[in-house]
């Protein structure tokens, strides 16, 4: 069995355009895979329209040239060939996350993956999809499904860290308010609505203050939140029979 390692092979069959070998190669650096293949380019390489649209890529650091997909997949042991047209072949056809996911199985288990991109004229030819393990296509939409090279790259990429966590900087801050904290907030806005007159009528006093409490118990406030809205209602009856002075020049 082959060795593997811990990511993809993205390998771009025969890609005609720098633009998007380029945008390719940076969006995958986004996504933290590094190891990218081009199989016989258009316009050779070093390709400076692509090196200029990966904006300092990691992923050019390791880029690999091969002159046939036969050299680039020969030391792979499993390969997924993306088509958005039905090939009429008898073999597994996975979206992208389910490609993603069995391809962390393989490479979990020791295999090495690749994933199969034609250039943006004609996609895979038949050949090399006849040699791939399984077809792995998008949900995309029937009458428009032909998707550029770099934004195919971009998709499954995404999908290679979709599930990955949120980054810690993303998180939210454990500030979760109380359920003290929001009963006090609660007794302080109904007690300054009440002397404003706005449980009217009477009667209907109970269905209102539960109608106002579910409002803010969706919203998950913070204890922060909770501080600042009592603030906002101690300034506001605070300032109550306050005349506003306009001025006039």
């Amino acid at each position: 069995m082959n060795k593997g390692s811990d990511a993809p092979v993205f390998i771009l069959d025969r890609p005609q355009m720098g633009e998007n070998i380029g945008a390719a190669a940076r969006v995958m650096g986004n996504f933290g895979l590094t190891r990218l293949r081009l199989v016989a380019p258009r316009d050779g390489w070093p390709n400076e329209t692509a090196i200029t649209m990966a904006v300092g890529s990691p992923v050019l650091d390791t880029l690999e040239i091969f002159d046939t997909l036969d050299e680039a997949v020969a030391d792979l042991s499993v390969t997924y060939a993306t088509t958005a047209r039905p090939r009429g072949m008898v073999k597994p056809v996975l979206t992208g996350r389910e490609a993603m996911r069995e391809a962390r199985g393989h490479l979990g288990a020791g295999a090495s993956v690749g994933i199969l991109f034609g250039g943006e004229r004609a996609g895979l030819p038949n050949e090399a999809i006849v040699r791939s393990n399984a077809i792995l296509t998008l949900p995309v939409e029937p009458g428009f499904a032909s998707l550029n090279l770099a934004m195919a790259v971009g998709v499954l990429a995404h999908e290679w860290r979709a599930g990955d966590p949120v980054p810690a900087e993303f998180r939210p801050l454990e500030d979760r308010a109380s359920q003290e904290e929001l009963t006090l907030m609660y007794e302080h806005f109904e007690t300054e609505l009440d002397r404003a007159g706005f449980f009217f009528p009477p009667e209907k006093t109970p269905l209102m203050i539960q109608n106002l409490r579910n409002i803010f118990a969706r919203g998950g406030l913070t204890s922060q939140e909770v501080r600042t809205f009592r603030g906002a209602i101690k300034a506001l009856t605070i300032g109550r029979g306050r005349h506003r002075v306009v001025r006039e020049d």
